[in-house]
């Protein structure tokens, strides 16, 4: 062993920390004893003889203990704790400032009614998120300036566009697909009355409430380059440019009374719903003619498409005689939800997105078939429902109440036997995703790329609460859900509550209805002001980035967003504008967020 380890090993661990400095002093403490022992010289009597050894040795190991923290880290000291205590807020002069200071829900929804608007994040490649800022993404939520104050009928966000439609039903658009040079917002089509949007790849379909339908370029040079007429004769793209900015499309065979309630649209094609519950479908794209079965129609190609327009809707008559009540359409693939609760899917399922294991050989449906959810829920004595849909991108989603019952099965059940007889006719809401889950997009915990079947969003399913007004638990259910290109929302129909007044107590207080975030974040779109994707549903904190919570002496506190529900109130500060009623909403795009005020 070498004299440096056995020096080690003899030295006591405290004199292993000292510092070279307190070893220094302590020699020439030493040193000056054994000069003024017995009055003699250092080196002189015994006791010479005995401290100048001392001194040696311990001078060797202070050689030692100097060099040892030279050689070595010293072990940090660990910071003392620091005890903060909760800093006084500041007094309420009011019931309202009262209950600023105590609810961080309460103010959001407050300052959803007093100042309107839209927040955006996400891609800002396309100017659609920030139209006035040049950078490539907004991490956070930021307002549009443009809409500042305005109440919206409906927004529709793609990366490199935006449209929405403003309180009087005209269209709004922007970003750098629709004008390069100049991509703020604008009015384009005015005095038609609209009410809803789907955008495809290069057009944007709007429905107006009387159920007029126009197909509008997303281009700002190709609305302006020809005269805004409204005929219908257009019969190709590929062969003529149009002759119009706008164009209605005209539904074929519609019945007295009938008209289009509601629409939806994926990059290629377009799905239109009318009140009696018949289904059409369109090409909505001048790019690409729809070609992976998403139409509906089996053998409808370019090729063998009727003459006239090419745009043209056509009714998907193999749904004749089912009352369809939702529409919901992805990228290449569409949904279809009849009124008794069975689901029609068809077009694209190269990822799973129709809710079946994809084929290679046959990569698409052309037609409508039936999802079994029965088989879902088989030995549960569950009798499951679809009550909604959604779809985007890659992914549907499927919203699901299923009620218990009494064992079906002819031979005795064990499990429904030791059910308790009140849990007979209790509801279960639960959410099942399926398609591509690389990003996260299912929300289901998992990354995978394609899926051979409905999977279940734990965290959205099987959730209750006690509802004050039947004194009963009830199930937590979905009030909507918007899907982008690769993440999705979930608004929650929790209990809310708008009721708090002047005469109400001054804890009395007004909250929203929950928001849940998942999937992609390459491009900022969950709102986290991070760039990780997520596969499970999550919160995100408030729109105004806790700025108002600050200001109210909750800074470092985390909260939640929450978006205010359908109410009646006034608008702008103290409540002294206008009566309207409204509410926020969410809308996923393609790589693009919006929360607005809509009406």
């Amino acid at each position: 062993m070498s004299a440096f380890k056995v020096a080690m090993r003899g030295t006591p661990l405290a004199c292993r920390t000292l510092r070279p400095a307190t070893t220094t002093a302590r020699l020439q403490s030493i040193r000056y004893a054994s000069t003024q022992g017995g009055g003699k010289k250092q080196g002189g009597g015994s006791a010479g003889k005995f401290f100048g050894g001392m001194a040696a040795a311990l001078l060797g190991a202070g050689a030692f203990v100097a060099f040892w923290p030279a050689t070595q880290k010293e072990v940090a000291k660990p910071a003392q704790a620091r005890i903060e205590y909760e800093k006084a807020r500041p007094h309420p002069e009011s019931k309202e400032e009262n209950r600023d200071l105590i609810s961080s829900q309460h103010l959001q929804v407050k300052k959803s009614w007093e100042d309107p608007g839209v927040y955006a994040w996400g891609s800002n490649e396309g100017r659609v998120a920030a139209p006035d800022l040049a950078e490539s993404s907004i991490k956070t939520p930021r307002r549009i300036k443009y809409f500042d104050g305005q109440l919206l009928r409906d927004i529709k966000l793609d990366r490199e566009f935006g449209a929405a439609i403003t309180e009087k039903g005209d269209l709004v658009q922007w970003g750098t697909a629709f004008s390069k040079e100049d991509p703020l917002p604008k009015p384009t089509l005015k005095g038609k009355d609209l009410a809803k949007l789907a955008i495809s790849r290069d057009r944007i379909i709007a429905l107006a409430k009387n159920g007029t339908i126009y197909s509008i370029p997303v281009s700002g040079s190709d609305q302006a380059s020809s005269a805004k007429s409204e005929s219908s004769s257009w019969t190709s793209f590929w062969s003529s440019p149009s002759s119009a900015s706008y164009r209605k499309i005209e539904m074929p065979s519609l019945g007295w009374g009938e008209s289009v309630t509601d629409i939806a649209s994926g990059l290629e094609h377009a799905l239109f719903l009318t009140n009696k519950g018949r289904i059409f479908s369109a090409a909505s794209s001048t790019s690409d003619y729809p070609s992976k079965g998403q139409l509906g129609i089996p053998g409808l190609t370019w090729t063998t498409r009727p003459k006239g327009p090419y745009d043209a809707p056509h009714e998907i008559s193999t749904l004749k005689g089912f009352n369809i009540t939702q529409v919901a359409a992805g990228d290449y693939h569409s949904l279809a939800l009849e009124k008794a609760g069975r689901v029609f899917v068809f077009g694209d399922n190269t990822s799973g997105q129709l809710g079946f294991e994809a084929e290679r050989e046959i990569p698409y449906v052309d037609g409508p078939i039936p999802l079994p959810f029965s088989k879902l829920y088989a030995g549960t004595s569950q009798v499951p429902r679809v009550k909604s849909i959604a779809a985007g991108g890659l992914n549907s989603f499927f919203n699901v109440e299923a009620t218990k019952v009494a064992s079906q099965s002819g031979q005795s059940d064990q499990a429904a036997a030791l059910a308790p007889a009140r849990d007979l006719g209790r509801v279960t809401a639960d959410t099942w995703a399926t398609g591509a889950g690389i990003y996260g997009s299912l929300g289901n915990g998992r990354w995978t790329h394609v899926t051979l079947g409905p999977t279940k969003i734990k965290s959205l399913s099987g959730l209750y609460e006690w509802d004050e007004h039947t004194k009963s638990i009830v199930p937590i259910r979905l009030a909507r859900m918007s899907v982008g290109s690769t993440h999705a929302a979930a608004v929650m129909a929790n209990e809310t509550s708008v009721g708090a007044s002047k005469t109400s107590s001054e804890n009395d207080i007004n909250w929203g209805a929950d928001v849940l975030f998942w999937g992609g974040n390459e491009h900022y779109q969950l709102g986290t002001g991070k760039r990780n994707n997520v596969n499970t549903p999550m919160y995100i904190g408030p729109l105004d980035g806790g700025l108002g919570d600050e200001l109210k002496g909750r800074k470092g506190e985390e909260h939640r967003l929450q978006i205010a529900p359908r109410t009646t109130a006034r608008l702008g500060p103290d409540g002294k504008g206008r009566k309207v009623s409204l509410e926020q909403r969410v809308e996923c795009g393609r790589f693009v967020t919006a929360v607005y005020s809509g009406t």
